[in-house]
């Protein structure tokens, strides 16, 4: 069976998101003597901490922590892959490789680092990334249960803010050439809006069917402005 080319989407409760921190190559001298050589290290930041951003259908940003767990975790299973694209891999950090390098850095936000491997694809991916023609990055992932606080806007859902305190699973970290949300990330995303908001709604007010009616109406044009993205 073939594997499919933006693989994110076949995986349950897989969500995306995108960061504008410019990827950056790094040349690093290997080896000594004779056998030293340049090798071409690209260095990304695939997701930032505390910085609020506005999905259209709530806002969201991501807390200090968030990645610790995953990270220390031995079933770290993490793919860096060009484009979201499971035929272009460009590095892995699993038990039994670590050609991809995972870190918080200084300011807390998730860097990721690899070295150019041999592969035409990635030498080819380095060039457009030091002319500047590739300078951003995504990350997929699947939120830990409770691992998200959410803080609601009686009168408008768009204004909901979802702070993401957990990460279970990190699935991948790419450098994009384009970033856009597919159609199954952004109902993904509003389906856990949606359940979060009404149970809340129903919590405080469990006799009074109007604002989770309203939300319902919001949701579903929410998710007909997602279909053209």
């Amino acid at each position: 069976m073939e594997t499919p080319k933006d693989y994110i989407n076949t995986i349950e409760g897989a969500e995306r998101r995108f960061t504008t921190h410019q990827v950056k190559p790094v040349t690093r001298m290997v080896g000594e003597g004779e056998e030293a050589r340049e090798k071409t290290v690209i260095r990304g930041i695939a997701a930032k901490i505390n910085e609020e951003t506005n999905l259209g259908w709530f806002r969201e940003k991501i807390a200090p922590g968030a990645f610790d767990e995953v990270l220390a975790s031995a079933e770290l299973d993490c793919r860096c892959l060009f484009n979201h694209d499971a035929n272009l891999i460009l590095a892995r950090r699993s038990a039994n490789t670590d050609t991809l390098k995972l870190a918080i850095n200084a300011d807390g936000h998730l860097e990721y680092e690899y070295e150019t491997p041999n592969r035409s694809y990635a030498h080819d991916l380095a060039d457009a990334i030091n002319s500047g023609d590739v300078d951003q990055s995504s990350f997929a992932f699947r939120i830990a249960e409770n691992g998200q606080e959410w803080e609601y806007d009686q009168d408008n859902p768009n204004n909901d803010l979802r702070t993401i305190t957990r990460v279970a699973s990190l699935l991948d970290v790419s450098p994009v050439t384009y970033p856009a949300y597919q159609n199954t990330t952004v109902a993904v995303s509003e389906r856990s809006h949606q359940a979060a908001r009404k149970e809340a709604l129903q919590q405080r007010s469990p006799n009074k069917g109007s604002n989770a009616s309203v939300f319902d109406a919001r949701h579903k044009l929410n998710l007909n402005k997602s279909k053209i993205l």
